[in-house]
């Protein structure tokens, strides 16, 4: 299946390194036993090639080659600006 990559949508919340932005992206799932709506936050690193991505920018990233040890994921497009940038 060509492109059968994962993406996924998440906020960025550091872009302190040089190319790598940590990304967070939640998950609302329901319990199977409780139904009641539990939510999960995960942290992916990410390649930036261009450390086009700052923080608080909503991000698309797709599952790619080993970067490191920890990046997995690949920076695909900038969905949203923060706004940290707009108060400048």
């Amino acid at each position: 299946m060509p492109n059968a990559r994962r993406r996924l949508v998440g906020h960025v919340t550091s872009a302190k390194m040089n190319k790598t932005i940590v990304v967070t992206v939640d998950v609302a799932k329901r319990h199977p036993v409780y139904a009641k709506v539990v939510r999960e936050t995960r942290k992916f690193y990410a390649h930036d090639e261009a450390n086009q991505a700052k923080e608080g920018d909503l991000v698309q990233i797709v599952e790619s080659r080993p970067y490191s040890k920890l990046k997995r994921w690949a920076l695909e497009t900038v969905l949203e600006k923060g706004r940290s940038e707009e108060a400048l």
